[in-house]
């Protein structure tokens, strides 16, 4: 497991936008999602247990109306947030896309068969020449299919951001994983890759088996209250998606990052059922009341 080491210098830097997708399958005990390792030598957050997701790049928002399932103004109006433009709304749908099969092999699709076999090689080799997700889609005649993927939550990374010296605006989404599809996880970027139930990634982030960060942490918690997938791609349509500020200060000489509803968090009301404070004890992130705080 990673042992986390806290980020004391404060990062002017604008967060950069970014998708990410926590990608859902009903399992043998209950609902368990995708996690993929990250490899320890990378920039960020090496060694650390994430969902499949990454930056959005410029070629993600070129994309062109006829190339999208759904108009762009639509995909803005998902992501239910003032000022967006339907540009980089349609570019953050498509870069939760590109990273979820850039890192896992998963594309994710409405379709009603089975892809050919020989399409993920296809595929990788549009991305290597450059053409970008939604051409190298195009070139296949395959859709790119932002229905398959629902917006969940919007994480913004504080100027003291704790854990990495680099800021993000990561936009959270849902997806059932396509039962036509094994998981083939990209060996650049990652190192391994793990179905887990919500509780059972959490256990094992407490008995120190893997390494996750708070977004991480509390985002399980979260779906730690869906047994079903289709209980949670409901939930999903039914909301809107969750702003979350993180907000850290240091106490009794330990750093601390408080959540909507926490006494010291500039937002008095809660937006969850998860603990509203984290804290750095053991080389890792704690809530108060400890495991229990964090499952349903």
């Amino acid at each position: 497991m990673a042992l986390l080491e806290i980020n004391n210098n404060e990062v002017h830097s604008l967060p950069r936008p970014s998708a990410t997708v926590m990608v859902l399958r009903d399992g043998p005990t209950g609902m368990e999602v995708l996690m993929v390792q990250r490899h320890n030598d990378s920039g960020v957050l090496g060694g650390v247990h994430v969902f499949p997701g990454g930056k959005l790049d410029k070629l993600d928002c070129d994309v062109r109306p006829d190339q999208l399932d759904r108009p762009m103004h639509e995909l803005r109006q998902a992501l239910g947030e003032t000022g967006l433009d339907d540009a980089t709304a349609a570019g953050l749908h498509v870069a939760a896309l590109r990273e979820t099969f850039e890192e896992s092999g998963l594309l994710l699709h409405a379709l009603n068969a089975p892809l050919p076999a020989q399409t993920p090689e296809q595929l990788r080799a549009g991305l290597a020449s450059g053409a970008g997700f939604a051409n190298a889609l195009s070139a296949l005649s395959l859709p790119l299919s932002t229905r398959s993927i629902q917006p969940w939550s919007r994480w913004i990374t504080p100027r003291m951001p704790s854990v990495t010296n680099k800021r993000f605006d990561a936009r959270f989404f849902v997806a059932k994983a396509p039962a036509d599809q094994d998981v083939l996880h990209d060996t650049h970027e990652v190192s391994d890759t793990v179905w887990l139930t919500p509780e059972a990634a959490l256990r094992q982030y407490w008995e120190g088996q893997i390494g996750l960060v708070p977004a991480q942490i509390l985002s399980l918690s979260e779906l730690a209250r869906y047994s079903r997938v289709d209980a949670a791609l409901l939930a999903a349509r039914q909301r809107t998606p969750l702003l979350i500020e993180p907000e850290p200060f240091d106490q009794d000489g330990a750093r601390v990052i408080c959540y909507p509803g926490d006494p010291r968090h500039s937002q008095s009301t809660a937006i969850w059922p998860c603990p509203t404070r984290m804290t750095f004890r053991n080389k890792r992130f704690e809530p108060e009341g400890g495991l229990a705080a964090l499952l349903p």
